[in-house]
């Protein structure tokens, strides 16, 4: 897989490329600091750099804004993408978005950002149990309350790395919290974490000239109005995808002041709900 690339807005250090400052440092698996138990966080597991934005930017600056610790794990650097900017191979477009990835979660106030650096484009050809487990000992590191990813559909474009990171993404809300699963990571005292809830991003719409898609249905509305602007602003650290984002913004302002997510597991069983607030129901 390689070396994990990571951000932290407490301890930052600074890498450059093509003149263009950005917070990078190395981390290896198990290394991550050990947070307070006592304080609430919320934790998105995406596929690509940019998923950030589009799925619930708007949502971890609400968040962010009441105090609530926010953390992005990004599986992929998104060498695959169709638009690239000025990269001439995929090693440096690797680089060049991942670059964008920690300009955006800047903007997006995150309090950590991670990519772990899995093939973009192969997530559907990894091992499911060790990606799981790599992100069963991370969840187990940060002790998220809530975790955010996209919906197995493939979000709004039906991209199969959307799908997967999905997929990864529920087993590890569930496996992270049982001693018999990854029972090696208890020796490295990383105890097993139950996260409360679990949210996949959804939409009221689907494009038509995308694969066929079928969203699971919306049960949380939030407001992200105030954040509107800082969403469009993360969205352009994305320079290499500027016609996508160019797209996303125009979206944005017309339909953006909403996201939405569908409640997909929680640790107290219960009967499904309209929620205006993610944390409703946590004490």
């Amino acid at each position: 897989m390689g070396t994990t690339l990571i951000y932290d807005e407490r301890s930052v250090y600074y890498g450059s490329f093509r003149n263009k400052w950005f917070p990078v440092s190395n981390l290896i698996a198990g290394h991550i600091p050990r947070y307070p138990a006592d304080m609430t966080r919320i934790l998105g597991i995406t596929a690509h750099p940019d998923d950030e934005v589009g799925a619930f930017g708007g949502t971890l600056l609400l968040y962010h804004s009441q105090g609530i610790e926010t953390y992005v794990i990004c599986l992929t650097r998104g060498e695959a993408a169709t638009n690239r900017g000025e990269a001439k191979s995929n090693q440096e477009l690797a680089s060049i978005r991942s670059a964008e990835f920690f300009a955006s979660c800047k903007v997006l106030q995150i309090t950590q950002a991670q990519i772990l650096n899995y093939p973009d484009g192969g997530l559907n050809r990894q091992d499911f149990f060790s990606v799981v487990g790599d992100l069963t000992r991370r969840v187990r590191e940060i002790r998220p309350d809530i975790i955010l990813t996209m919906g197995p559909e493939g979000a709004i474009t039906g991209h199969p790395d959307h799908s997967m990171a999905s997929i990864f993404a529920t087993m590890t809300f569930h496996w992270s919290a049982r001693k018999n699963c990854y029972p090696e990571q208890l020796s490295e005292s990383l105890m097993p974490h139950q996260a409360r809830k679990l949210y996949y991003s959804t939409a009221s719409f689907i494009l038509p000239d995308r694969p066929p898609v079928s969203p699971p249905p919306c049960s949380a509305t939030i407001d992200i109005t105030q954040f509107l602007e800082e969403k469009i602003q993360a969205s352009r650290e994305h320079a290499t995808q500027a016609p996508l984002m160019a797209r996303f913004a125009q979206a944005m302002r017309k339909h953006g002041r909403e996201e939405l997510f569908h409640l997909a597991a929680t640790n107290q069983p219960s009967v499904l709900k309209p929620e205006t607030d993610l944390l409703a129901g946590l004490k």
